[in-house]
């Protein structure tokens, strides 16, 4: 269970404004699925809750949420720093189930039951599974899990993890948020996306950032436009190095 009176009404509220966004647009018989799921996970039915986990797609789709103001809004209330722009019906299905659990069991209860859901998913379920990383309760015991899930090959995976998504600025160590930032660099993702990159900004992530652009350079190949935003300020300019 969350810590405190206050992260427990939180939680509360993130799974009321979830499940509202789901049924919202899957329709009553999504609220069906939902709410029978929901009363099996809280019972700790684990087969129940990993089997709900995979079939979420079926009940409540994989459209984008296209959340309005308002409830953009709400959320951020609730789960400051998660974006939800590209969140889809299943991410907010499978949230929901996660965070029902957190609420009726453990502290290990809850992290053994998460994590066998991320191992026993296949890619779409492991995207969903990161994009609510930031919401669990106890998040930072799922760091390990969330540094190796940077190394996929499997790109929307790796955004998962690494774009909209608050975990990493929160929890990784230098060296590993930094080589989530090279790894976007080097598969063109915008450094736009990687949240709180700004105050994450240190020397050596620069000297990464150099030799690589360097290394663009003397292969004939552009560098990317935005590789000031992995700059420290008194780190040396393209121009300076040309």
């Amino acid at each position: 269970m969350p810590p405190g009176n206050r992260g427990l009404i939180l939680l509360l509220a993130t799974i009321d404004l979830l499940t509202s966004a789901v049924c919202a647009r899957a329709g009553t018989a999504a609220q069906t699925w939902l709410d029978a799921a929901v009363s099996r996970a809280a019972k700790g039915d684990r087969d129940a809750l990993f089997a709900a986990y995979t079939n979420a797609p079926k009940h409540t789709g994989r459209d984008l949420l296209q959340l309005p103001v308002s409830e953009r809004a709400a959320l951020a209330s609730t789960a400051p720093g998660t974006f939800f722009d590209r969140w889809t019906g299943d991410d907010a299905g499978r949230a929901v189930l996660l965070l029902t659990l957190a609420e009726h069991v453990g502290a290990d209860q809850f992290a053994t039951a998460a994590i066998e859901c991320y191992e026993r998913g296949d890619s779409r379920e492991q995207q969903s599974w990161l994009k609510a990383l930031p919401l669990l309760p106890g998040s930072e015991r799922f760091l390990s899990v969330a540094i190796d899930a940077c190394r996929t090959n499997i790109l929307p995976q790796f955004e998962s993890i690494a774009c909209e998504n608050p975990y990493p600025e929160r929890y990784f160590p230098e060296l590993n948020f930094n080589q989530l930032v090279l790894k976007a660099m080097f598969n063109g993702i915008s450094l736009a996306r990687i949240v709180g990159l700004s105050g994450r900004l240190n020397s050596e992530l620069s000297r990464m950032a150099l030799d690589y652009a360097a290394e663009r350079r003397a292969a004939g190949r552009s560098v990317p436009l935005d590789l000031a935003l992995a700059l420290t300020k008194d780190a040396p300019t393209e121009e300076q190095l040309r």
